[in-house]
């Protein structure tokens, strides 16, 4: 996965986490007296009579809380060091010291660390919504969320049964699991090192019409080292003019 790629994945995990803080400390949504610098403009206090802050009383819709979050997390996201954002199951597995510096919980000198390029004006907009959370306090609790949800490693497998073909998408008929790394050629994979061992029995659930299909497209060489995602497959031109034809044929009832 290309890091821009992980950061984007990332970065949607650590907003969830960000969320789940905000929504459980807010105080029915309702946004407090206006701070004297507000870098987050709220909907609700757009009023005709021109008045400085929010009504006490006026409560925050669900999409202007949304709105709220999705500022603060991208605030703090993007001051988050490069290996913070991509951090990932394969990232620990290839650099130990990349395990150690985020073993949690994290020290109070490298949550200062992190906290520095956090700008002041998070916490005045925090205090919009009376969260009682100082920038550092909530980037702490988020990170404790974050880290074990970044870095989780793969489920098993065999176990990931999913209830419609992932190619084709009919839902009506059998599936076996595809081994997207065929099992023929794990030795070649682990000697070349195309990828990690830990990948190696990843699998996707498809129909045997698309099974056969994939197995045509490609050698199994070429499978382990070029389409080795589900992800991956479907981009590809035949196999999406596959999937459309295939996916029309439904058996008659008796």
């Amino acid at each position: 996965m290309a890091a821009s790629d992980s950061a984007d994945s990332n970065y949607a995990i650590f907003r969830e986490c960000v969320s789940s803080i905000i929504v459980a400390r807010s105080n029915q949504h309702k946004p407090n007296r206006a701070p004297k610098r507000r870098p987050f403009k709220l909907k609700s206090a757009k009023r005709k009579d021109n008045a400085k802050s929010p009504d006490p009383s006026e409560e925050v819709s669900p999409e202007e809380l949304a709105e709220f979050i999705d500022f603060i997390a991208t605030e703090i996201f993007t001051t988050l060091p490069n290996a913070l954002q991509t951090l990932s199951y394969s990232a620990l597995q290839h650099s130990p010291a990349l395990a150690t510096t985020y073993a949690l919980p994290l020290t109070l000198s490298h949550l200062e660390s992190l906290s520095n390029p956090l700008p002041t004006t998070i916490t005045d907009t925090l205090a919009t919504y009376s969260l009682s959370l100082e920038a550092p306090d909530l980037l702490n609790r988020a990170l404790t969320e974050y880290i074990p949800a970044a870095t989780c490693p793969p489920p098993v497998w065999a176990t990931t049964r999913k209830s419609a073909c992932e190619i084709c998408g009919r839902d009506w008929i059998p599936l076996s699991y595809h081994h997207l790394i065929p099992r023929s050629v794990h030795d070649k994979v682990l000697k070349k090192g195309w990828h990690d061992e830990w990948m190696l029995n990843s699998v996707a659930w498809i129909c045997g019409a698309c099974h056969r299909f994939v197995h045509r497209m490609a050698s199994n060489e070429e499978l382990a080292r070029e389409w080795f995602t589900v992800e991956r497959i479907l981009e590809r031109e035949d196999v999406k003019e596959w999937a459309r034809w295939v996916g029309r044929v439904r058996w008659k009832t008796r």
